[in-house]
């Protein structure tokens, strides 16, 4: 009970970019076209994916559970982050905090697990063309996106669970303009080790084990590629490969260097930039490189608008 009335009674204050009160417009500026930009692109897809009954298929499918997870993520962060912008600090409660760790880790613990789900999708559809639809059939789809969600739900559960367990001292100061787990564990007045330890186990296994598999089942594409005959499609996949593996290591990357260690040596601002990586550009990035440069989403966007415009003709 002493802990339940604790835990009502605390604010959390988010500090932002409180320290470069003059970008402070600037960022807000930016950052709300990036949400906005974000929220249009994924939207996009969603509606045309849903809509067009020939992008019924695992490959599209998954890119529609990506743009609902990059939406989500967006919503979960970014109208907060332009609340704290646009004023000196912001207050946060418990429950408002908890909330918000928690929706940020499902979401990004599921597009951890939906990324190299896509990943392996890619290199059945490449590497074994003749036997991509045994493989990748439709329970098989279904389980790959299920263990995705389901792990995205399991991972938030227990670890924000287990940080606001702990008891929080001190003026509450988030240095960070969102909830997450390692500027909200600085302000743990307890032994965390244990919790360091699972932190550690959880990222190798939700971040560093699919990025592997995601690395294997490209080099296995590219040797693929290599043996194509034609050099415009050589060309063409090559250009593919290399911005999907871009992202996916951006993503990866910057989440790997704030969860492998959550009370690492890194200064306050590199864990900002870090954190914007991967909540900001990911899912501004991932609608223009999975789908806006593929044809068949082209010619689906193309064929619902001239459908829209035929149907305001009568």
């Amino acid at each position: 009970m002493k802990r339940q009335n604790q835990s009502s009674e605390v604010e959390f204050i988010l500090l932002g970019f409180s320290n470069f009160p003059e970008l402070q417009k600037q960022l807000f500026g930016v950052f709300l076209i990036i949400y906005l930009m974000t929220l249009i692109g994924n939207a996009i897809i969603i509606v045309i994916i849903s809509l067009e009954q020939s992008l019924h298929v695992p490959m599209y499918l998954f890119l529609l559970n990506l743009s609902v997870v990059d939406v989500s993520f967006s919503a979960v962060i970014m109208p907060e982050m332009l609340v704290v912008l646009s004023t000196e600090k912001t207050t946060l409660t418990f429950s408002g905090c908890f909330a918000q760790m928690y929706f940020l880790l499902l979401f990004g613990g599921t597009e951890c697990f939906l990324l190299g789900a896509m990943a392996y999708d890619r290199f059945a559809a490449i590497c074994h063309p003749l036997s991509y639809p045994v493989i990748m059939n439709k329970p098989v789809f279904m389980k790959l996106v299920m263990f995705s969600w389901v792990s995205g739900i399991t991972v938030a559960t227990v670890q924000t669970s287990w940080v606001f367990s702990f008891p929080f001292c001190g003026p509450r100061e988030v240095n960070h303009f969102f909830c997450e787990t390692p500027p909200v564990l600085e302000l743990v007045c307890a032994d965390t080790f244990l919790f360091e330890i699972y932190a550690f186990t959880g990222t190798i296994l939700i971040i560093i084990v699919p990025f592997s598999l995601i690395l294997l089942s490209y080099i296995r594409i590219l040797f693929a590629i290599l043996k194509m005959p034609s050099t415009t499609g050589r060309q063409k996949a090559f250009s593919t490969c290399a911005s999907h593996f871009t992202s996916v290591t951006l993503f990866y990357g910057t989440a790997s260097m704030t969860y492998l260690q959550p009370k690492s040596g890194y200064s306050p601002e590199t864990k900002k930039l870090m954190s914007l990586a991967y909540t900001l550009l990911t899912p501004l990035l991932n609608p223009l490189i999975y789908s806006l440069r593929n044809s068949e989403m082209k010619r689906a966007l193309i064929k619902l608008w001239q459908k829209k415009l035929n149907f305001h003709k009568f």
